[in-house]
């Protein structure tokens, strides 16, 4: 049947993270096992909404709620309303600095937020992700990570210049301050899992 003009637009109107299209399959392997239970999920920095979408329909069984800075959520809207997932919840409004959620959670997952917040952002939203989880809960985090100090593959130094270059408090961070930071926050560390194109997939617990 042919779209009406209305439904060209919204398509044309929805934003397009082509890294996020590459990755998504890879992530969703590893969420089937993550999240293999009912569960509530809360996503931090759901960006464009691909994410949300695609693993909404893949794990009907988990209950996602989207966020991000208000900004951005046009556009998470015009991929929930595409799909029309039930188990994927409009976005709320989440800003690292500001407030968060007064409910609780039994998993949170980000992807590509901590090499693009500063690092004080970063270590704020590992402790607000724990205080948010139950105990048990998982926090998945999805990005690049320098360990011993060193970069993993010159795309990944290439990139970090990149990113200093848009905002000096940006950049790659250290696998091992992100853990050290999760730790102090009564999370540890379940899993490190190696993905496509020189990331990481990280799973802590809530002890």
């Amino acid at each position: 049947m042919q779209e009406t003009a209305e439904q060209n637009l919204n398509r044309a109107e929805k934003p397009f993270s082509e890294s996020c299209e590459r990755n998504k399959a890879p992530i969703l392997d590893l969420l089937r096992e993550v999240f293999d239970q009912p569960a509530r999920i809360l996503e931090i920095g759901s960006g464009t909404g691909q994410h949300a979408v695609h693993f909404g329909a893949a794990l009907p069984h988990l209950v996602w709620q989207t966020s991000d800075l208000a900004a951005n959520h046009a556009g998470i809207r015009a991929w929930l309303d595409e799909v029309a997932l039930p188990n994927v919840l409009a976005p709320i409004v989440l800003d690292v600095d500001g407030p968060w959620p007064r409910q609780t959670f039994d998993g949170v997952f980000t992807a590509n937020t901590l090499h693009i917040v500063s690092w004080n952002q970063a270590q704020r939203l590992i402790a607000a992700a724990a205080g948010l989880l139950e105990k048990g809960g998982r926090l998945v985090v999805y990005g690049p990570f320098n360990y011993g100090g060193h970069f993993t593959s010159d795309s990944n130094a290439r990139f970090d210049a990149w990113l200093k270059e848009r905002d000096p408090r940006s950049g790659i961070r250290d696998f091992e301050a992100v853990v050290k930071c999760a730790e102090i926050n009564g999370l540890h560390l379940l899993a490190d899992h190696a993905m496509p194109a020189n990331n990481r997939l990280l799973v802590f617990a809530k002890k």
